[in-house]
């Protein structure tokens, strides 16, 4: 009978179950959901939350916040990872800028919640907080620094989001469950 650890070695299956490869992993899965933009003024429609709140939901709170820090600490450095390509300290300084600095929270959020209740309605909610929370930070920090007008920023900030972030939530749950029910199954 051939076994898992014939086809794998030990120490591949070892990197493949610490926290740092989920933390690098979720890092670059976010970077990756970035490139899927649909550009809008002025900030684009992204992937990006979709990586936010699983890395939460998989890592947990603590190690889903680290691998967001570690998104945003790249893309400071001068990585182009961020949406559309842009990149250094300054990105998290524009329009985006309180999207971007909200991920981290927005991920402990998940992880937390989801750490304290596994059921289908707390995963949901968890989620849902999430993106609101991401919502909310971007929609204040583009009118304290950008728009200067609470109505237009919320027209700008979040309601331009608000059907793409159902669309995204219900792709995160699914995401979510496929990936638990396979795991349980391997």
């Amino acid at each position: 009978m051939i076994t898992k650890e014939a086809i794998i070695p030990k120490y591949l299956t070892d990197i493949a179950s610490s926290k740092l490869f989920g933390i690098i992993s979720f890092t670059m899965l976010t970077a990756i959901a970035a490139q899927f933009t649909i550009p809008a003024k002025p900030v684009p429609f992204t992937l990006q939350t979709v990586m936010v709140v699983l890395a939460g939901a998989f890592l947990g709170a603590r190690y889903g916040a680290f691998s967001q820090i570690l998104y945003l600490t790249a893309g400071s450095i001068g990585l182009p990872i961020f949406a559309q390509g842009s990149f250094g300290f300054m990105a998290l300084f524009g329009p985006t800028g309180g999207y971007l600095l909200s991920f981290p929270v927005a991920a402990f959020i998940t992880g937390y919640l989801i750490e304290k209740n596994k059921s289908y309605f707390f995963v949901t909610l968890s989620m849902l907080l999430a993106n609101v929370f991401i919502l909310l930070m971007g929609t204040l920090f583009l009118n304290t620094f950008y728009i200067k007008n609470l109505y237009e920023s919320i027209k700008y900030g979040v309601a331009i989001f608000s059907v793409w972030t159902v669309v995204k939530l219900f792709l995160t749950i699914n995401i979510y469950y496929f990936v638990k029910k396979n795991r349980k199954t391997a």
